[in-house]
């Protein structure tokens, strides 16, 4: 028997109470990792890697209303295992071009018309529910998710940012931004919801388990709770809306005023979310972990050359700052003019329209204000070869989807940014379904801003190029001093960017030490060095990738943003190199023949070694922007060389705290 052979044990036991137990057991096709699910009083799966428990026995199930409890006193009634070997998957519109598939695979059916599908990766585990009730809706009262850690085991929690701790409902609506709480499991605020990704750390050998979902599909998205003075999280959904009324961010939200007493009404014949469970030895492979997007629906999309990746000239974060011109800047055609052409100038593919160019408080997108001109400004960008985005307020864009979507089609506009979305609630879910569907029919894209983080639906609808679900750059804009967005950087890309791509918006030109940050609206700054900005771009998964700052600013940075504008926004291959998460981040990626590698650094100086052996054989050129030798007082001092790669592919640099260095490698 072969190591990439499912291996499937069945024990008839009996427990003290009587009841039938079977213990089914599946390895990955390393032979490593082994899932085992054991039948009794409850269906119970664990975990575990060469011998060393990752997961105890956790109670999974669900609560149908028509049904009752499925994976209580289960009966197994069929078994069927499969394996994947080799299989090539193209992912055009992602980190790699294409992701190698292999796996074990068992589905147990069970004594109720209902199965458990489980999978065993190299890279991790994930289980799905599967029922078969027919035509007949069914109502899922609640979903069983206990996942019991040993003893001793921390975690990276970020809680909800919104609503009174203990009222857990109130915590549904909020944004899915937040810093990590990184403490045992046992003193999580259980008072509090958990956002996924969730990352919980091993007591023994650094290992590391990342627990998400993906192939999320009319059904709510999960949050865990911590089980107070225990190593246990146990899964949350929000329940189904029942009464909402608009209001929240200028009147552009639907706020839940009353909810009913089930996760989801549903088909009664359908495969529910999977839950994974990413699985590292080293902090690094959580850099390069590809379960969300094999475990997302497969897409149907035939034609995918509409869908155009690339960069953002943006304006928002810069609040419109211009300076030196004859125009009063603002939103206006004037200032967009502005952009429009930087954009031309630096082969930026798109401009975006933030908020403010439709009239406040209306929530209707066809409603524009007096100093804009959509069709001037589109036939304008279309002359300059550059694409616009406008930015949507959830319920302006939902309210009249259709109408909306086929109407700027037509006018020329290349897609939407919608926000405030701020609920993964299964209505919430079922929109982000129906827009992707309705942008893909206009060829339309889609940048999912205030809302959940990626669960698949990016590779069923590649026109879902970004999601927000990130605490990115735009909360220096008003965070206070003692704020740190330079270890935030270093934590959320092992947790959060697992899932998918993320709309962080780096890009600053106004670089500022941890003691010289100050909050400014109006004229923003990043913390850490200019070197740090610009290898977030190749670090930061993002195939919609803003410039954050004013193109004044821009202009005044020829070499910053020349090397910025030259860097992909989709690959052909990614490595993750030595990373170590809080602490630092080293990545390299391939574009064709063209190599990109970034390092970011926490606050102290450190000597870095970046191996870059894993490179083809051959003479290679390197680019390369590094600290300055002032930049712990300036953080805008950098040094840039070209210079020719060592015979060993090792590059030594200093990085100096909030550091950070940039490099293109080529032939």
């Amino acid at each position: 028997m072969t190591k990439k052979t499912v291996i499937l044990f069945f024990l008839v036991l009996h427990s003290i109470t009587g009841w039938s137990q079977k213990v089914m057991q599946l390895t990955s096709p390393n032979g490593q990792i082994v899932l085992q699910a054991t039948t009794g009083d409850e269906l119970l799966i664990s975990v575990s890697q060469n011998g060393r428990t990752l997961l105890e026995p956790s109670p999974i199930g669900m609560n149908i209303r028509e049904i009752g409890e499925i994976g209580k006193q289960p009966k197994v009634t069929k078994v069927t295992k499969r394996s994947v070997s080799g299989q090539k998957i193209a992912s055009p519109i992602y980190k790699k071009s294409e992701v190698e598939e292999s796996f074990n695979e068992l589905i147990v059916q069970f004594k109720g018309k209902y199965a458990v599908n489980f999978r065993c990766y190299d890279q991790g585990v994930a289980y799905q529910f599967q029922t078969n009730f027919g035509k007949t809706p069914i109502t899922v009262i609640n979903e069983k998710a206990d996942y019991k850690f040993p003893d001793q085991s921390k975690g990276y929690a970020a809680y909800s940012n919104r609503g009174k701790d203990g009222d857990i409902d109130s915590q549904f609506l909020n944004s899915f931004e937040n810093t990590y709480d990184y403490k045992s499991l046992s003193s999580l605020n259980d008072q509090r919801l958990v956002i996924l990704p969730f990352l919980v750390e091993l007591p023994a050998n650094n290992q590391k388990i990342c627990i998400t979902e993906s192939d999320l599909y009319d059904y709510p998205g999960m949050f865990l709770r911590s089980k107070a003075n225990t190593s246990a999280m146990e899964g949350v959904y929000a329940t189904v809306p029942k009464v909402t009324e608009q209001g929240g961010h200028n009147m552009l939200q639907k706020m839940v005023k009353e909810r009913e007493g089930y996760i989801a009404r549903t088909k009664g014949t359908r495969s529910f979310p999977w839950r994974i469970f990413a699985i590292a030895d080293n902090d690094k492979d959580l850099l390069d972990n590809d379960l969300v997007f094999l475990l997302g629906r497969p897409s149907s999309m035939t034609d995918l050359s509409w869908i155009k990746p690339g960069k953002v000239a943006w304006d928002w974060w810069n609040n419109w700052n211009l300076k030196g011109v004859d125009f009063r800047a603002g939103v206006n055609n004037d200032t967009y003019k502005f952009y429009i052409d930087f954009a031309a100038e630096n082969n930026i593919e798109y401009v975006i329209l933030d908020e403010g160019w439709a009239v406040n408080k209306k929530a209707d997108m066809l409603q524009i204000i007096p100093q804009i001109n959509l069709e001037e400004l589109a036939a304008y960008a279309k002359s300059k070869k550059v694409d616009l985005i406008l930015w949507a307020g959830y319920w302006a864009f939902h309210r009249d989807m259709e109408k909306v979507v086929k109407h700027y089609a037509n006018m020329g506009i290349k897609g939407f940014k919608v926000d405030f979305m701020d609920r993964d609630d299964q209505e919430m879910v079922d929109f982000m379904w129906e827009a992707a569907e309705v942008c893909a029919e206009h060829k339309m894209l889609l940048d999912y801003h205030g809302t959940c983080k990626p669960f698949g639906l990016q590779r069923t609808y590649p026109n879902v190029i970004n999601f927000e679900g990130v605490n990115g750059l735009e909360q220096l804009k008003w965070k206070k001093q003692g704020y740190d967005q330079v270890i935030y950087d270093l934590t959320f890309p092992f947790i959060r960017m697992l899932a998918g791509p993320v709309d962080y918006t780096q890009g600053a030109m106004r670089n500022a030490t941890q003691k010289g940050y100050v909050p400014n609206y109006t004229e923003p700054m990043s913390q850490g060095t200019r070197c740090r900005q610009l290898a977030e771009y190749v670090i930061f998964e993002s195939p919609f990738n803003m410039l954050c700052d004013t193109p004044i600013n821009y202009i005044n940075e020829e070499e910053s943003t020349e090397f910025i504008t030259s860097i992909p926004t989709v690959w052909d291959e990614t490595v993750a190199l030595d990373s170590k998460i809080g602490q630092y981040i080293s990545m390299a990626r391939r574009s064709k023949d063209t190599w990109y590698v970034g390092a970011i650094n926490d606050w102290k100086t450190r000597e870095m070694e970046i191996d870059l052996s894993f490179l083809p054989d051959g003479n290679y050129q390197i680019e390369i922007f590094r600290d300055g030798i002032n930049a712990d007082r300036n953080a805008t001092d950098y040094k840039k060389e070209k210079k020719m790669l060592s015979d060993d592919k090792k590059v030594k640099i200093k990085m100096y705290p909030g550091g950070g260095v940039a490099a293109k490698i080529s032939k």
